[in-house]
């Protein structure tokens, strides 16, 4: 048979973007993700077989960073595969606006507003992009 097969070819190209781009996600910040989330950040389980996934899949030019991985559960993981998070969560019928408001939480508390101004909030405090009241 000529040709590789479809399988063959995606691993090419996905070890291809992942040897171009230099992630910042190490064990430190890692175990620091598995702490601040509690669990699965999309659909809550509390399992110790979490998993790295990147809001942003690699495929679509994500990587593994402090500000892109969250952990997930191995079904969300495998369910999500290389849909944009939010489409997926909407689908699936999950809370898209607490998995975002989680998200910003988590990366304001390890210091990483990514220019949004969020700071240090407690649960309770708006969001910047939530109606006051």
């Amino acid at each position: 048979m000529a040709g590789r097969s479809r399988r063959a070819r995606a691993a090419k190209r996905r070890k291809r973007r992942m040897d171009s781009v230099d992630p910042d996600l190490d064990d430190v910040g890692w175990t620091a993700l598995l702490q601040a989330w509690g669990g699965c950040a999309y659909c809550g389980e509390r399992s110790d077989r979490l998993q790295r996934d990147c809001i942003l899949p690699i495929s679509r030019g994500g990587r593994y960073t402090l500000t892109n991985v969250v952990p997930a559960c191995p079904s969300c993981n495998a369910s999500k595969c290389n849909q944009e998070v939010t489409t997926w969560l909407r689908r699936k019928g999950l809370d898209e606006a607490a998995f975002l408001r989680g998200h910003i939480r988590v990366l304001a508390d390890m210091g990483h507003s990514g220019g949004s101004g969020v700071g240090m909030l407690a649960p309770e405090d708006p969001l910047p992009f939530e109606p006051a009241g």
